[in-house]
């Protein structure tokens, strides 16, 4: 059985060239078309040094995604559940909207339903730790009084997101920020509201 790729011995140029490759191939030729050959060229690397560092074409596309979305996705606190929540789902869309990840991230949550290793990666690089800064947010805003305590994060979570990845999925235009507000104002109790001026 192949040892698997070792991360530390990566040459941090030749990851971020072929990362990058990924993405603009991704989004010239559509996720089916990219090769691992293709992906080599482009970035200027060996087809070997590319399965050296990862086992797959879905697992590169991956890796360069959620390299790309780390920074835009990230789950801010300023006090304020409603705007920090607004901000994140903004991050999520311009993710999703941008021509070098569009492409890419559906064509790899695609491929993840038919290859249980690529989907359990994708749940553990990306999916699970979003659940998580999810849920601490809104621990947090339990515990600051904003949220009832019963208040159930599970649903608040796929009540938010789930206009979004219908959306993407479907080919319907994704959220624009005042879509998102109301979302957010109709799912979150009123408790964590701010007072309306009447």
């Amino acid at each position: 059985m192949p040892n698997p790729p070792n991360p530390q011995r990566r040459s941090e140029k030749s990851r971020r060239a072929t990362l990058d490759a990924t993405l603009d191939l991704c989004a010239e030729q559509g996720y089916a078309q990219v090769t691992v050959e293709g992906i080599a060229a482009r970035a200027g690397v060996s087809k070997k040094t590319v399965y050296r560092w990862w086992p797959s074409k879905g697992a590169v596309v991956l890796e360069a995604v959620h390299d790309a979305a780390v920074r835009p996705t990230v789950f801010p606190d300023t006090g304020d559940l409603v705007a920090d929540l607004c901000t994140q789902l903004s991050g999520v869309i311009d993710v999703l909207s941008a021509p070098r990840t569009r492409s890419a991230f559906i064509g790899v949550l695609t491929e993840a339903q038919h290859d249980p290793g690529l989907a359990e990666q994708m749940h553990r690089q990306w999916i699970g730790p979003r659940i998580d800064q999810f849920k601490h947010r809104l621990r947090k805003a339990q515990d600051q009084g904003h949220l009832p305590p019963g208040a159930d994060l599970d649903v608040i979570m796929d009540v938010v997101y789930g206009p979004i990845f219908h959306r993407l999925m479907v080919h319907l235009p994704l959220p624009d920020e005042a879509y998102l507000r109301k979302v957010v104002d109709s799912v979150l109790p009123a408790s964590d509201q701010p007072p309306r001026e009447r």
